[in-house]
């Protein structure tokens, strides 16, 4: 018998060959699919992060808009406390004024007879006067007069010196008097 030889060597190699194209072609897919995903992925989260930049954007923009009306309100707040401490200066000015009037008013009413003022000097509520009296009975009548008043308070006498002349008895004097402000109903 003559000896038949079957080579099945090319078969073989063929059923390798279309596995190993048919592995190529899943490969291929394969990665093409992967790079779908990932492409797709990563356009997702592009879009997230373009959208959260333009939120972001969007809130500093309004936060800048809030930080200006916020100095705005500030500024007007200042405003408005300098007008209220001026309304109060003015306020107080005007509720004062009549005082610095009734003090002159009670000045003149409580002058002793025979006793001339020559300065008035009031630093805070102290009034310092200097003046000329006949004699020292008239500076002590001034005293007593201040200190009956309801405008004056604590008269204290700080200098006296004789000076003829004023005439032969006459004392050229200093006081102090604490100017005070009586009860509205003593008004």
């Amino acid at each position: 018998m003559a000896d038949i030889k079957i080579n099945l060597l090319p078969w073989r190699e063929e059923v390798r060959q279309e596995k190993k194209d048919e592995f190529l072609r899943v490969l291929v897919g394969v990665v093409v699919f992967a790079g779908v995903i990932v492409f797709g992925v990563d356009r997702f989260y592009n879009a997230e992060i373009d959208s959260q930049k333009s939120r972001n954007a969007f809130i500093s923009k309004e936060v800048k808009v809030l930080e200006s009306r916020i100095q705005e309100i500030n500024s007007l707040q200042q405003n408005r406390n300098e007008l209220l401490s001026r309304m109060q200066v003015i306020q107080e000015l005007q509720g004062n004024r009549p005082i610095i009037v009734r003090i002159f008013d009670e000045l003149a009413r409580k002058l002793s007879d025979r006793v001339f003022f020559q300065s008035l000097t009031l630093k805070g509520s102290v009034m310092a006067v200097k003046g000329v009296a006949e004699s020292n009975n008239r500076i002590s009548s001034q005293l007593r007069n201040f200190d009956e008043s309801l405008w004056f308070t604590n008269p204290n006498v700080t200098a006296i010196n004789a000076d003829k002349n004023f005439g032969p008895q006459a004392s050229v004097f200093s006081l102090s008097v604490t100017q005070s402000t009586p009860a509205k109903e003593e008004e």
